[in-house]
């Protein structure tokens, strides 16, 4: 008996230890890619401030730090796998959509149509997720650190009662902005006939894209509150199971 508790002990610890090594190893590298990511986004503010410095104007403006932008907003996918092997414990669905939105908002909007990369819209956007990320990823990588300044951690819960809103509103204006040249040029669309016999118009996609931002904004923006609620003022808050 004596050896097979002595047996079970020893498991234990190299199960524990296993455990220890994978969390050293994870927290590693969130902070490596959050300080990365910090960086990457305060490039970006730089550039943007120094461009309107000189130029005196917002044109232009995408252009000059598109790569930048994509390059990091791109490199958030990473962050998906990060919730899909566990070791971030947010919503895979959440932060997947949340991504993938950007994603979609730099790659197949504003870098595809560049007939509306001056627009304010596009600006507006861009300004409020360089903020909104530089923000989120400087919590992120304090609290890794377990050295979390308050002021960073009040922003990161209050700040995005007013760029949330503000940062769909600019997405939405320059979806709104680039659909006369969808249809004009029928860009990423599909007619029929054609050897697939399947049909795709990307204009009406951007319209549905446009839509579902009315059922998504409240639940993700909601669900930040609830969070807001639990982190400064000790709420519990109790999910309903989905």
């Amino acid at each position: 008996m004596a050896s097979g508790e002595e047996d079970g002990t020893v498991e234990e610890k190299e199960t524990n230890n296993k455990k220890r090594t994978k969390g050293t190893i994870a927290t590693a590298w969130l902070t490596f890619y959050n300080i990365a990511m910090t960086a990457g986004w305060l490039v970006l503010a730089v550039a943007m401030v120094r461009y309107y410095l000189q130029k005196g104007t917002h044109k232009g403006l995408y252009r000059n730090i598109a790569r930048t932008l994509k390059f990091f907003q791109t490199f958030a996918l990473l962050e998906v796998g990060h919730c899909a092997i566990g070791i971030v414990r947010t919503s895979v669905i959440v932060t997947g959509v949340q991504v993938c939105s950007r994603i979609f908002m730099v790659w197949f909007v504003t870098n595809s149509i560049r007939q509306i990369q001056n627009e304010e819209s596009v600006i507006l956007f861009v300004v409020v997720w360089t903020i909104t990320e530089i923000t989120r990823y400087s919590f992120y990588t304090f609290n890794l650190l377990n050295h979390l300044p308050y002021f960073i951690k009040w922003a990161r819960y209050n700040m995005f009662i007013v760029m949330y809103p503000l940062g769909v509103i600019g997405e939405l204006l320059t979806i709104h902005a680039s659909l006369p040249y969808v249809r004009r040029s029928g860009m990423y669309s599909l007619r029929l006939p054609n050897k697939y016999n399947v049909s795709f118009d990307y204009y009406y996609f951007l319209i549905i894209v446009m839509l579902s931002y009315i059922p998504l904004f409240p639940q993700l923006y909601f669900h930040m509150l609830r969070q807001r609620r639990r982190v400064l003022h000790g709420e519990i808050i109790v999910e309903k199971d989905e």
